[in-house]
């Protein structure tokens, strides 16, 4: 048991390896879903310029 306590304890440096690993895991989800967006964004503006782009054509 002492071994598993040691273990999240870190030597007295829990708070700076849990809290670098959470901050990465956060970043690593966050990216991939903003990046999501921002191509759903492009997405839509490209469309609506070759919508406006074919009306003014017509």
């Amino acid at each position: 048991m002492d071994a598993i306590k040691d273990f999240f304890y870190m030597g007295g440096y829990a708070l700076y390896v849990w809290g670098s690993f959470g901050v990465t895991a956060l970043l690593m989800i966050a990216e991939p879903l903003v990046l999501a967006g921002k191509r759903r964004e492009m997405i839509r503006r490209l469309r609506r310029l070759a919508r406006l782009q074919s009306e003014q054509s017509s």
